[in-house]
C-alpha cells in the first residue's frame, strides 16, 4: 500500500501453490501448455484484467515466477504440502495485514474464469460471502468478506467450501459468464484443447 493512500476495499488472490499431484503429464499441471501458453497465465491475466487491485498468487510447489506479472504481491506457502486452507489462510494474512475489507479468491489451474466474473463477485457486498455461479453450479471465484476470515478452515484441503455449505445465510451467489473447469488431470487439459 502506498503512503498516504487509504486501504484497498476489495483485493483478488490466485491460489497457486499445490503439487497437482493427480496430473500425471511430464510437467506440473499450472506449466502444462494450453494453446501456447501455461495454464495458470491464464488465471492471472484474468484477474489482471478485472481491474482489482491489489493483486496476489500464492505459490508453493513449482517455481511460477516468470511467468507472474508484476504487478502481483508474490505469497511464498512454504507449507502448501499442508492442503488449500494453508494457503488461503496466507492469503487473509496479506489482505489483513494491507487493511482490505474482502478477499476475492480464485484457483490457478482455471484458464477461464472470465475477468467479469472476478469483477461481479468482488462487488456483490449483500452478505460477507458471494459465489460466482456458472449455470446454476458453484464455483470460483469467491468473495469473502472480514468477517468470516476467522471462520475460515485452517487445515485440510478444501478451502473455504465447508463454511459456505455450513452457513447458507452468509452466502449470495452470482451468475457469471465462463467456464470453471479446472485442470487437475492430463485429461481435463485434452478436453480444452
Amino acid at each position: 500500500m502506498r503512503l498516504g493512500s487509504s486501504p484497498p476495499a476489495t483485493v483478488g488472490v490466485i491460489l497457486a501453490a499445490g503439487g497437482g499431484s493427480r496430473f500425471a503429464g511430464p510437467t506440473h499441471k499450472l506449466l502444462a501448455e494450453l494453446d501456447g501458453r501455461p495454464v495458470v497465465a491464464y488465471a492471472l491475466d484474468n484477474l489482471l484484467a478485472s481491474g482489482l487491485d491489489p493483486i496476489a498468487v500464492v505459490t508453493g510447489a513449482v517455481d511460477l515466477s516468470a511467468l507472474i506479472p508484476a504487478s502481483f504481491t508474490v505469497l511464498t506457502n512454504s507449507g502448501w504440502e499442508q492442503g488449500q486452507a494453508s494457503s488461503l489462510r496466507m492469503a487473509v494474512r496479506w489482505a489483513d495485514e494491507i487493511g482490505a475489507d474482502a478477499l476475492v479468491v480464485g484457483l490457478g489451474d482455471q484458464p477461464s474464469i472470465e475477468p467479469s466474473a472476478w469483477r461481479a463477485v468482488a462487488g456483490t457486498t449483500q452478505t460477507p460471502i458471494s459465489v460466482a455461479t456458472y449455470g446454476g453450479r458453484r464455483g470460483h471465484p469467491v468473495r469473502l468478506g472480514r468477517s468470516v476470515w476467522s471462520l475460515l478452515p485452517t487445515t485440510g484441503d478444501a478451502g473455504a467450501r465447508a463454511l459456505l455449505a455450513q452457513s447458507p445465510e452468509l452466502v449470495t451467489e452470482v451468475a457469471c459468464d465462463g467456464d470453471p473447469t479446472d485442470v487437475d488431470t492430463v485429461d481435463d487439459l485434452a478436453r480444452w484443447r
